[in-house]
């Protein structure tokens, strides 16, 4: 069991150490959403520490978080900045994103300490 949890941090680390690096250059992000974002990584870093979330959980979060920083990069690559439409479209799936996380990390599916 220890071997699972480590390979679920393993693939945590390796999936958002990736990400943050290659939209590190969006430099005129708003903060709200960074902070949101930011705010998610570490619930999901603290469930994954405290046995809270398993290994497939944490590989589904970790996973939804990529797919709204690419959505968000997405938006950014047209140069023009967020336009109120795609500033909400990304709150709502943050949103979203959060519920799932609650849970989660509350669903009793704990990850055996051993």
């Amino acid at each position: 069991m220890k071997i699972i949890f480590g390979v679920a941090f393993g693939v945590f680390a390796l999936i958002f150490g990736l990400s943050t690096e290659s939209f590190a250059q969006g430099k005129n992000r708003p903060r709200g959403i960074n902070n949101r974002e930011q705010n998610q990584r570490q619930r999901i870093g603290q469930g994954v520490k405290s046995g809270e979330l398993t290994a497939r959980e944490t590989g589904r979060l970790a996973r939804e978080q990529v797919q709204i920083r690419r959505m968000e990069y997405r938006f950014r690559e047209s140069g023009n900045g967020l336009s109120a439409r795609e500033r909400a479209c990304l709150q709502k799936e943050l949103n979203q994103s959060s519920r799932h996380i609650y849970k989660q990390k509350h669903d009793g599916q704990d990850h055996p300490r051993n």
